[in-house]
């Protein structure tokens, strides 16, 4: 059963992360996690030893009528045209609970 509770994952280049922070600020998202991750995809240079490269991870809960302009946000302020820019995920949650209260958090 869900709660109308959304999650937005968004894996993007680190020089974009302070263009998308602002975006999100300025449409009122109340709470991202950001972690420093590496990997490839749709790029991958293989003429380097380590193919691997630094991008930023968001991890964004919000509503279910959020969800989509979020993502939405996130690619309009992370957009480059060129391969590496990233990608955004939304996926269902089926409860979220914070943790200080026990209360299960409704979208």
């Amino acid at each position: 059963m869900r709660d109308g509770t959304e999650k937005g994952n968004g894996i993007i280049r680190r020089d974009a992360l302070k263009a998308v922070e602002q975006v999100l600020q300025d449409m009122g998202v109340e709470g991202i996690s950001v972690t420093q991750v590496r990997g490839y995809g749709e790029y991958a240079d293989t003429y380097r030893d380590d193919w691997l490269v630094s991008h930023a991870r968001l991890e964004i809960f919000t509503g279910e009528d959020q969800a989509e302009p979020v993502a939405e946000a996130i690619m309009g302020a992370a957009h480059t045209g060129n391969a590496g820019d990233g990608v955004v995920a939304i996926l269902p949650v089926l409860k979220l609970y914070r943790i200080r209260t026990r209360d299960t958090v409704e979208g």
